[in-house]
């Protein structure tokens, strides 16, 4: 079967470009998924979702330099009339707290280190003076919480925090090392096998006989790299010449261990090029010949796989063929047209763009002059305007940085951007994209579930008043808004449902918590969420309504719940604090207790909606979530237990 051959071969009909990506895109580059050790995961990307296990930081830590202590004891302090408070003892980072405070008492600590259990806030070490050994003199006043991290202030467990789809560069890669993931799932690259044909080529390092018309095969080493930049693993083959017989063998060895075949050459109408018929024989030939310069003599097609039992793909049976053009300008070109897009799209990678974006910003952003300021922003789409917002949880959060895009520089002489300033975002990376749908608002699993069925979307868990607050300016696409709604807001309903919530205890209900009054009653402890939480506002009209029934203030009630002030940020934590046994109740979800084996005592029926900046109605993100809330959200929510369906 090898040999030269006589005849020539004219070109079939050339097709147009858009048939020939869409042919491309046909073909199945599905490489599957594979899980990656934690330190090759870099430029991976997500196969499904990643929920927080653990609370980050796990315990409430200092900030600054300072002394830990009781905000009450501060009450009154000035420069001029300063708390005198007796030193018990020092608190290093690293250290256990194990230091008790009472009234009058502080900590010397440092940034980072595990707040005492007895002192809710701290205090910077410039506030204080040290008027004799063993004292400590606070000038100013705190509040409880002043100058501490709450345990799960960065990640709060139960949280979504890494949706499929993510493209993990170094922030998300120490996002997932803080939260203890050490094997990560991601889409495997496809496997592209390169193989470069003609009886010219010579490797690079081989002695060329240019009397012969001998060259150095460049198609090979240049596709290989555009691969690997493009998402996919290259496999180079020794390159070929023109017989058959060796072309069909090589190519049947790179079909069998690749998702896809690349080679370069014999592709032309001349006698000696033979590829074609390998394909025809040995597969199926979908088209040949792009109506496009350069690069027209392009082959795309399938190629069969043998029975080999080592083969890699023997599922499908067949590989994906691409025959490049044989001039290496014109094999980039046809390539980077044609071919990148696919293997981007299997690898589950954006289109490459540029690394600086003009936008404006759609907030206006204070702070103190003095320094130059380099602000974490994201970027959200709005017709032809791409608006910019700040993204800082201040420097201990990792998630700043996952939320954000890219940097605005900001000069040590300008203390305000106004909204609609122009202002230019340094992204990232040059494959950043802004989100199809940006959303803010309450933690919730359902929603969570529902991302994961969009494309690139961005949430932020801000809680439903901060999220409600946030749309009313204009930030976000959507809001995500659990009972009820304190101001109103101009809005689009675009759907929602009903979830059970209460408290969660310990599995049987061990302490025989049967509601609210046992908390007021009873020597037991709470952890509940966070005030922007719509499961915060629920429970505080529950107070209300216990204490018309008793006939008492509402803050008697409060004060007498042990752990009412200790906010968790997301639905999980406070379950996790249950399970740990540092609490007898949090306040949560039916679904989560019923996701972690625990007990669940209801305290009524909360509705969550889902709310779109009437300016935005229209944009695709948004028309997408809104017909998978119409469409699917009972399949999601049938599988959360205390969940229902509303009409919008």
């Amino acid at each position: 079967m090898g040999g030269r051959m006589s005849d020539r071969k004219e070109f079939r009909d050339l097709v147009s470009p858009e048939e020939a990506r869409e042919t491309i895109r046909s073909l199945d580059l599905d490489p599957g998924v594979e899980s990656v050790p934690i330190e090759e995961a870099r430029g991976r990307v997500l196969a499904e979702r990643i929920d927080a296990t653990i609370d980050v930081p796990g315990f409430d830590r200092a900030t600054l330099d300072g002394y830990a202590l009781r905000a009450a004891d501060t009450v009154g302090a000035d420069e001029a009339d300063p708390a005198l408070l007796d030193l018990v003892g020092t608190v290093h980072a690293g250290q256990r707290a194990d230091v008790p405070i009472d009234d009058g008492e502080a900590v010397e600590i440092s940034t980072g280190a595990v707040m005492p259990p007895d002192a809710d806030a701290m205090v910077p070490v410039e506030r204080t003076d040290r008027p004799e050994e063993g004292t400590v003199a606070v000038r100013t006043a705190l509040a409880p919480g002043d100058n501490v991290m709450r345990a799960g202030a960065d990640v709060a467990a139960g949280e979504r925090t890494l949706g499929p789809g993510t493209r993990l560069t170094p922030r998300e890669v120490g996002l997932l090392s803080a939260l203890g993931v050490s094997d990560v799932p991601v889409l495997a690259r496809p496997r592209v096998g390169i193989v470069s044909t003609g009886d010219e080529l010579v490797r690079p390092g081989g002695h060329l006989d240019h009397r012969s018309g001998q060259i150095h095969d460049v198609n090979t080493y240049a596709t290989a790299s555009a691969v690997e930049d493009a998402g996919g693993e290259a496999v180079t083959y020794p390159h070929v010449g023109d017989d058959m017989d060796a072309l069909e063998a090589t190519l049947t060895r790179a079909a069998a261990e690749c998702d896809l075949v690349l080679s370069s050459g014999s592709t032309s109408a001349s006698a000696v090029d033979v590829i074609y018929r390998v394909i025809e024989e040995q597969g199926e030939l979908l088209l040949h010949g792009v109506a496009v310069k350069p690069g027209k003599p392009m082959l795309v097609g399938r190629l069969s796989i043998s029975d080999d039992p080592d083969d890699r793909r023997p599922s499908s049976g067949e590989s994906a063929y691409v025959g490049l053009p044989g001039y290496p300008v014109s094999a980039l070109t046809i390539f980077r047209a044609f071919v990148a897009p696919a293997i981007r799209a299997a690898a589950g990678l954006p289109e490459p763009r540029t690394g600086r974006v003009d936008g404006e910003m759609a907030v206006e952003e204070r702070y103190e002059e003095g320094r130059r300021r380099l602000l974490p922003v994201g970027i959200v789409e709005e017709g032809d305007r791409t608006l910019v917002y700040p993204v800082d949880k201040g420097s201990g959060a990792t998630t700043s940085l996952v939320e954000a895009d890219g940097i605005v520089t900001v000069p040590a002489e300008v203390s305000y951007l106004a909204a609609g300033e122009a202002v230019t975002v340094d992204l990232f990376s040059s494959d950043v994209r802004p989100p199809t749908v940006l959303g803010m608002g309450e933690d919730d699993p359902a929603w969570s579930a529902l991302l994961d069925r969009l494309d690139r979307p961005r949430y932020l868990a801000v809680g439903t008043r901060e999220g409600v607050r946030r749309l009313r300016n204009g930030v976000p696409d959507v809001a995500v808004a659990a009972g009820p709604i304190r101001r109103t807001v101009d809005a689009e309903d675009l759907g929602g449902w009903t979830r059970e919530w209460g408290l969660i205890v310990s599995a049987g209900n061990p302490q025989d918590v049967t509601g609210l009054a046992a908390l007021v009653d009873r020597d037991l402890r709470l952890i509940n969420r966070e005030t922007d939480s719509g499961l915060r506002t629920d429970l505080e009209d529950a107070i209300d309504d216990l204490a018309d029934e008793r006939g008492v203030d509402r803050h008697d009630l409060v004060g007498s719940i042990d752990g009412w002030s200790l906010a968790a940020r997301a639905h999980e934590s406070p379950a996790r604090a249950v399970i740990a046994g540092d609490a007898d109740a949090g306040l949560g979800l039916r679904a989560t207790a019923d996701r972690l084996g625990l007990g669940f005592v209801s305290l009524g029926e909360q509705t969550v909606r889902v709310l779109a900046n009437p300016d935005r109605v229209e944009k695709s993100g948004v028309r997408e979530l809104g017909e998978r809330l119409s469409n699917e959200v009972d399949a999601v929510i049938d599988r959360l237990d205390g969940y229902g369906r509303i009409d919008r």
